[in-house]
């Protein structure tokens, strides 16, 4: 009886948001306006610049792009930040593995998250372990199973035999005393993934574009209003705003990976983790912190199962599907 109560919203709602993009009455106009009106204010268009970076230089930022990109920074010279967070060639800033290989071939045990947009999150990495963008630059250099270096120090001599280095450092730190330390590496890597802002579709919807999203696209949207999935996917990011468990209705099967448990030592903080973006998420695949679904059409039904405790109609996921689509970069949304 409850589904087919809900089934019934769904053909209702669906109905309403064709007619929003065949309708110019004032009816449909109207109706439109009120689907724009609660995402913005649940949800919310994506600012222009991360916090911080208006006071980063141009020199800043070009030093940092070639931290970003430089194999220098792992022990054996053979993978950089974009190895596993990759933003050129059309990329979502991610690999597309489940786990990523380090500079030994080793695997570490979650996914590696999309660096687009990441200054905007309340913290960094799967368990919130780094309060913000220069705090994560630092870990994965010195972790034994990622880039592996074995000190800062050996970084530094790396950095310092260099005449690029040390000139693209004077350029960036020119008041600073001593210019090539970790920490001033780190505040360059975080200046330069500054810049990865993104803009989408659903961005040009909030602002005003009534053609930005088409019906089922618009469907997917009330559906993702009105269904649950913003008590946790909310803000501009549609999440990166709290910490949520993993199967807080019905249990999720992975039970090795403890979450935030693990840095908090707090039993309460069990199989939670940082609640993802889903800015780019068609393009950021594998899903779950242990990568384990490929799709979101897989996603979507057991997300709205294990959270929410509803089941979703094919034509509901599909739909959510489209929306999620929308908030892909748009120089990036051809990618395949």
């Amino acid at each position: 009886m409850k589904t087919s109560l809900l089934s019934a919203f769904v053909l209702a709602v669906c109905a309403g948001c064709a007619a929003l993009v065949a309708d110019d009455s004032a009816g449909g106009s109207s109706q439109l306006g009120s689907v724009r009106a609660k995402a913005k204010d649940v949800l919310g268009a994506l600012p222009d610049k991360m916090p911080g970076g208006e006071n980063d230089s141009a020199q800043l930022v070009a030093l940092g792009r070639k931290l970003y990109f430089d194999k220098l920074l792992s022990v054996n010279q053979t993978i950089s930040c974009n190895s596993c967070h990759v933003v050129d060639n059309n990329k979502g800033g991610v690999d597309g593995e489940a786990t990523s290989p380090g500079a030994f071939g080793k695997r570490g045990g979650r996914n590696s998250p999309t660096v687009l947009n990441a200054g905007f999150h309340f913290a960094q990495f799967w368990d919130g372990r780094a309060p913000h963008l220069q705090a994560q630059a630092k870990g994965p250099i010195l972790n034994p199973i990622e880039m592996a270096m074995p000190n800062e120090a050996e970084v530094l001599n790396r950095l310092r035999a260099s005449p690029d280095y040390t000139a693209l450092f004077d350029q960036a730190f020119p008041n600073a005393g001593d210019k090539i330390t970790y920490d001033n590496l780190a505040h360059a890597i975080a200046a330069f993934e500054r810049t990865l802002v993104t803009h989408d579709r659903f961005d040009d919807f909030l602002k005003g574009d009534d053609k930005a999203l088409n019906s089922r696209e618009l469907r997917g949207l009330d559906l993702f209003l009105n269904t649950g999935c913003t008590t946790c996917h909310q803000g501009p990011l549609l999440g990166a705003t709290t910490y949520q468990k993993v199967g807080l209705i019905h249990p999720y099967e992975n039970k090795e990976d403890l979450g935030r448990e693990a840095v908090t030592k707090d039993e309460d903080d069990r199989y939670k983790f940082k609640v993802p973006t889903l800015r780019n998420i068609a393009i950021t695949g594998p899903y779950f912190h242990d990568g384990t679904r490929k799709t979101l059409k897989e996603v979507v039904p057991q997300m709205a199962h294990m959270q929410l405790d509803k089941q979703l109609t094919t034509d509901e996921v599909d739909s959510v599907v489209a929306f999620l689509n929308t908030l892909t970069d748009k120089p990036r949304r051809t990618r395949k």
